[in-house]
């Protein structure tokens, strides 16, 4: 019987089509196919359990969580005008936002969910209503323009349909102009 179930192990490990990665687990030894994938696989330990766990890249239609797990890539049915915007020589205390628009390309109705600033000095606004099929909106983002200097923030949008979608701004804000405090503030005359 050892015999049999070494001879399907091995028929698994060498006769899939996937490239895989070994993990010890305290799991059975099991295998999972990514399609496309390269033909190569790692050997496989007799003397303790493990779990065969497909790699793959991104470009694949696949991507790997933290803890090693495989999922596939599922694109969103919003469609952005651009993922990142780059303003240069921002005047200091701008209140001028960022403002990503977007299209619902999908056959469904889609809900912002979430999104999520990379720190603080980030604000972003979603829309509050499911954007219906074919319909337009935008996430308006606005940063803390009293911190002087070049900045790159991220924006990530969660949705109930598909994986986040991560916009990028970028620039970089000017000093505060200098007044001088004996300088006339109006040099009007009144009457």
């Amino acid at each position: 019987m050892k015999s049999v179930t070494l001879l399907v192990l091995t028929f698994v490990a060498f006769g899939s089509f996937a490239q895989t990665k070994t993990t010890k687990t305290k799991k059975t030894t099991t295998a999972k196919k990514v399609e496309a994938a390269p033909a190569t696989t790692q050997p496989t330990s007799t003397t303790k359990p493990t779990t065969t766990v497909p790699v793959a890249t991104p470009a694949q239609g696949v991507t790997t969580t933290s803890d090693q797990t495989v999922k596939p890539v599922v694109p969103s049915t919003l469609t952005f005008k651009t993922l990142k915007i780059e303003r240069l020589e921002i005047p200091y205390d701008s209140k001028e936002p960022f403002v990503f628009e977007f299209k619902n390309t999908g056959k469904e109705p889609v809900l912002v969910t979430n999104v999520q600033t990379s720190c603080g000095c980030t604000a972003a606004e979603k829309p509050t209503e499911p954007v219906a099929a074919g319909a337009q909106s935008k996430i308006v983002v606005t940063y803390d323009t009293k911190r002087v200097g070049n900045f790159t923030k991220t924006i990530t949008v969660t949705t109930n349909s598909g994986d986040p979608i991560v916009l990028t701004i970028t620039g970089s804000v000017m000093p505060a102009p200098i007044v001088d405090p004996q300088a006339p503030v109006n040099n009007q005359e009144t009457h």
